[in-house]
């Protein structure tokens, strides 16, 4: 059962946000309060408040009661058994064993977290005995560790706010706010100041807000940090009767809510979810899978926190929620993995992946007891269904939520709701907001990784994903049905494959320092400069630089799709190069590439063109890397065009037919056919100055590899990891012209399948493949797709193609022409495609797109402004 999609992310636009917002503002200015000072406002409403806050994080008598929660309880009782162990064997300068305080921010964080988790054992009922529910001593002992850390640690504003902003605003504000509410009871008979002291504290170190509060107009708090900024000001006006607190930061809160509209953004904020269900945060990070699941977490609990109060209707809420759900997540989880191209730096961290979906999952069981009717019953269903296709047991301990624990047992044992995906197994995602590509079919699911000038090409910081340069640069990831992810991808593909030869990427042969290794510090330090740990500039040139081509983005048409990519450079190196940086700022020069991908049933088809270096590197193009264990039964196997065998081992003798890599270990295969380079479509096609005879042959390799985790990111722990890494790329020396490739990756290949596509008997044929334009034609599918590039006409088969665009064309059998156009700049006012041939009158078209004749055949006219990359379709007989 499908919820209604592509109409969920629309339903609480800025206007109607306003609209809610306004009798909150209005309500919060008539109780004008001081940080911290109490406000008579209504009792029932804080009660409520500090109620359902304290059943989300400590469960209720009724949800703890159950055996399926057992477990839960007793990971919270053990963790405060050992944070009070650390807490007893702490030595000088610190309040928990090993974490040294006065110049960590991060273990000053810890330690609060630590005192949370400690006070949360005392509140958790439960059926069985334990000698820390209720024990008045441990709670004081906290509070006492709590006026310790603000009198020595936290509270001179002057010595505090070093290292990263996150800590002080949100991370901290966190664990005390909730230990406030917590020990509500037992603060205000032992230390009744300590709250308002606390409250007071955090207002001061929001310093990227407003007079203490909140600031829509800062780039600090937006997305899933607002979110976490204003769910903290919820609960500590709860715990300090502030009810203006309370009803601004709702009202606050309420901006994360709608859809973005990029031309439109308010407050300046292109952060959030999208209309295509792309988020994004930090302005231009591709983030749903790891700031995305903290935002759609902070959401629904903001929900159930306020379940019963007066300050909103949530359905509102869950109605936007939901939609994030169904259009923003599902399509990229695959057999209960999420996928990279979403995670920002937390590629590098040792759980991610499974983790990662344990967090949507929860997120999805509390929000279907709050939806109704058909949606409750998909949310529902698509519970049961992560976990009947996930390869790791997800183990609902790991829920923040005793209560989630609860649920999520009512929600498996319900036989009245069948285990059933949110989407379609046989669909096309195109994310063009975030420059991400998701094709799924029932045996894989193929997820593309691009960047513009629009969003970043990667996101590097505080030592996370230390050598990221080519990860927005068309790297490509193959999940194959049935295979334990954390074996074919997460931290150890990162790990052990090299940086530049990630699966898909284009690169310069040369070696780039990271970070650490450039400058010493986890930043490129130059204060003078306007280069700080957290400075715009630190976030534009270093954290998460974008790329400076416009060109990103593709059509889809059904459940197929067309994306086309022109590499550049990021902004950091066109700006040293301009001299806008300083002379010790180190940037990296991109190679070149025009590149195309067609996404069909049982083949994905990868096209590249004018692919080589402007500097005269040595170039390499991968078409594909994968991962296996040391031990599995790995095989390569293949053919050359004239019939010969090769396993590769090196660079083909020959022109290749088709290769197969195939993991006995794991069951999987993937197969690689070699298609002809392109046609005449095109009035350069098959020009010598776009191929180079010297090269265009393919090496294959497959490798032991032994690499530390830490080397992808300075906190993972130093673990060895060894695994056969196989690559096949094409690889061009230095000086080179420039060539072209064109391949097919067909996943599950059985090599009588991939010896039917080098005989010829294939349904696949490039048309064209240049810099201008490159199309392919499948012929079973009765579909033909373009990629344009540039200015001016450009012919591929019977389309004519004005300037840069994407279009699909697919012909029915009973002659119904159908047609999906896309501007893949996001830049271009109308789009004009000419079907040549007999004339096509429109049976339907979306209200954008008009239909006349021309001499010699059909003009199909699309007005793309502000469409934002949005496929724009049209049906023709």
């Amino acid at each position: 059962m499908q919820l209604s999609r592509r109409t969920l992310l629309t339903t609480l636009p800025a206007s109607a946000l306003l609209a809610l917002a306004a009798p909150l503002r209005a309500r919060a200015a008539a109780r004008p309060t001081s940080a911290g000072a109490a406000d008579p406002g209504p009792g029932p409403n804080h009660a409520a408040l500090l109620a359902n806050t304290l059943a989300i994080f400590a469960g209720t008598a009724e949800s703890n009661a159950r055996p399926e929660v057992a477990a839960k309880l007793a990971a919270l009782t053990s963790t405060a058994r050992t944070r009070l162990a650390a807490l007893n064997a702490a030595g000088p300068g610190e309040l928990f064993k090993g974490l040294a305080l006065g110049t960590s921010d991060a273990n000053l964080n810890t330690s609060y977290q630590y005192l949370y988790e400690i006070a949360l054992a005392t509140r958790a009922p439960g059926p069985a005995a334990s000698d820390l529910r209720d024990d008045a001593g441990v709670q004081r002992r906290v509070i006492d560790a709590l006026t310790l850390l603000h009198d020595t640690y936290y509270g001179d504003q002057a010595r505090g706010y070093y290292g990263n902003w996150f800590n002080w605003e949100i991370g901290i504000s966190a664990s005390v706010t909730k230990t406030l509410v917590l020990l509500k009871e037992e603060l205000a008979a032992y230390r009744p100041g300590l709250t308002a002291t606390y409250v007071a504290s955090m207002d001061a170190y929001l310093r990227n807000g407003e007079d203490g509060d909140v600031d829509l107009d800062s780039r600090f708090h937006t997305g899933a940090n607002l979110a976490d900024i204003t769910t903290n000001r919820i609960l500590q006006g709860a715990a300090t009767g502030d009810d203006a607190r309370v009803t601004k930061a709702v009202a606050d809160q309420l901006t994360v809510y709608a859809t973005v509209d990029p031309y439109q953004p308010q407050h300046g904020v292109t952060d959030g979810f999208y209309a295509d269900g792309s988020f994004i945060q930090h302005d231009s990070v591709a983030y749903t899978g790891s700031y995305g699941k903290v935002l759609l977490t902070r959401a629904v609990q903001t929900v159930k926190i306020l379940e019963g109060t007066d300050y909103i209707d949530t359905a509102a809420l869950v109605s936007v929620v939901r939609g994030w759900v169904a259009d923003g997540f599902a399509p990229l989880v695959f057999e209960g993995w999420m996928m990279e191209v979403v995670k920002g730096r937390g590629v590098s961290r040792t759980a991610t992946g499974y983790t990662d979906v344990a967090v949507v999952v929860e997120a999805v069981v509390d929000l279907s007891g709050h939806a109704a009717g058909a949606d409750a019953t998909a949310l529902q269903g698509y519970v049961k269904f992560v976990r009947q296709t996930s390869k790791a047991a997800l183990d609902p301990v790991v829920f923040v939520s005793p209560v989630s624990v609860a649920r999520y047992a009512d929600i498996l044992a319900d036989t009245s709701v069948p285990a059933r995906d949110l989407g379609d197994a046989e669909s096309h995602t195109a994310f063009n907001s975030m420059d991400r590509t998701v094709h799924r079919r029932p045996g894989y699911a193929f997820a593309l990784a691009r960047s513009s000038s629009r969003i970043s090409k990667y996101e590097y910081m505080s030592g996370e994903n230390l050598m990221p340069w080519f990860q927005g640069d068309g790297a490509h990831y193959l999940y194959l049905a049935g295979q334990d992810q954390t074996r074919a991808f997460g931290v150890d593909y990162f790990t052990t494959v090299s940086p530049y030869r990630l699966a898909g990427v284009t690169a310069p042969v040369e070696t780039r320092r990271t970070v650490p290794e450039l400058y010493g510090t986890a930043w490129y330090d130059n204060p003078e400069r306007g280069f700080t740990s957290s400075s715009e500039s630190q976030n534009t040139y270093v954290y998460f630089p974008r790329g400076t081509n416009t060109l990103s983005g593709g059509a889809r048409l059904g459940t197929y799709g067309a994306v086309g990519l022109v590499l550049g450079d990021d902004v950091a190196y066109a700006a040293k190069r301009a001299g806008e940086l300083p002379d010790d700022f180190v940037a990296y020069r991109n190679a070149a590439a025009t590149k195309s991908w067609f996404m069909f049933d049982d083949e994905i088809v990868v096209l590249a063109a004018g692919v080589g270096d402007p500097a005269g590197r040595a170039v390499t193009t991968t078409l594909d890397s994968r991962i296996a264990a040391a031990s599995d039964a790995v095989t390569v196997t293949g053919r050359l065009r004239d019939g010969a065998a090769w396993s590769g081992g090196g660079t083909a003798p020959g022109p290749v037919a088709w290769l197969r890599y195939a993991d006995a270990g794991q069951g999987v295969s993937v197969g690689y056919v070699f298609l002809d380079g392109g046609g005449d479509g095109d009035s350069d096609i098959g020009r010598r100055a776009d191929r180079d005879p010297r090269g265009g042959l393919p090496t294959a390799a497959l490798d032991t590899v032994t690499r530390s985790r830490r080397l992808v990111r300075t906190s993972n722990p130093d673990t060895p990891v060894t695994k056969q890494v196989f690559s096949l790329s094409v690889d061009q020396p230095a000086g080179a012209r420039r060539l072209s490739t064109a391949h097919a990756l067909v996943p599950n290949a059985t090599e009588r399948q991939l010896t039917a596509y080098g005989r010829g008997r294939g349904p696949l044929s490039v048309v064209a493949n240049t810099t201008r334009v490159q199309a392919v034609e499948h012929r079973g599918l009765s579909l033909l797709a373009a990629n344009t590039f540039t200015p001016g006409t450009h012919r591929a088969d019977r389309l004519s193609i004005d300037g840069a665009a994407s279009v699909l064309l697919r012909t029915s059998r009973d002659g119904t022409v159908s047609i999906a156009v896309s501007d893949p700049t996001t830049e271009r006012n109308t789009v004009s495609v000419t079907l040549r041939g007999r004339w096509l009158r429109a049976v339907s078209s979306d209200d954008r797109v008009r239909v006349r004749r021309v001499l010699g055949g059909t003009r199909v006219d699309v007005d793309t402004r502000r469409a934002h990359g949005r496929s724009l379709t049209a049906r023709l007989r």
